[in-house]
């Protein structure tokens, strides 16, 4: 967990120094300070991407309202105009994700599975920062829902 200090009662992070060639190694101790600040980082980052593409869809969306005469052109441009939102939807709850992986980078409980407890594979935490559950654990919990799913 990160350094923290008390100042007027309040906790402060101490900044951590990451170089920017950085990368998690399965010979450190695993959450280190340096591992969950590479972590953080890689989140924001993606969030910020996602965001700022959600907000020149909407820009895009906001100009795009016109007056098009040909039935097919506008068919095709709703069609399009549908797409964009599905996916910005898509987007939207992959935002609420990143927001929890921080969340749980704050208290701490970053990196381990949910459902057993042990360490989340750092290859799959830098693969998929958001996971929540060791490969095997995500495979069960697949292979249940597939079950229920075919009944």
């Amino acid at each position: 967990m990160a350094n923290v200090s008390r100042i007027e009662g309040k906790l402060m992070k101490q900044e951590v120094f990451l170089p920017d060639d950085y990368r998690p190694a399965e010979d450190e101790p695993f959450m280190n300070e340096r591992q969950v600040e590479y972590f953080r980082r890689k989140l924001l980052n993606w969030k910020s991407e996602l965001l700022a593409g959600s907000k020149d869809t909407i820009e895009g969306l906001q100009d795009g309202t016109r007056n098009i005469p040909d039935v097919a052109d506008r068919a095709s441009e709703e069609t399009d105009r549908a797409l964009e939102l599905r996916t910005r939807d898509r987007q939207r709850k992959l935002v609420a994700k990143i927001d929890s992986a921080l969340r749980r980078i704050d208290e701490g409980e970053y990196g381990y599975c949910m459902v057993t407890g042990e360490p989340i594979s750092l290859k799959r935490l830098d693969a998929r920062p958001i996971a929540t559950m060791s490969l095997e654990a995500q495979e069960r919990h697949e292979r249940r829902e597939k079950v229920h799913r075919d009944d």
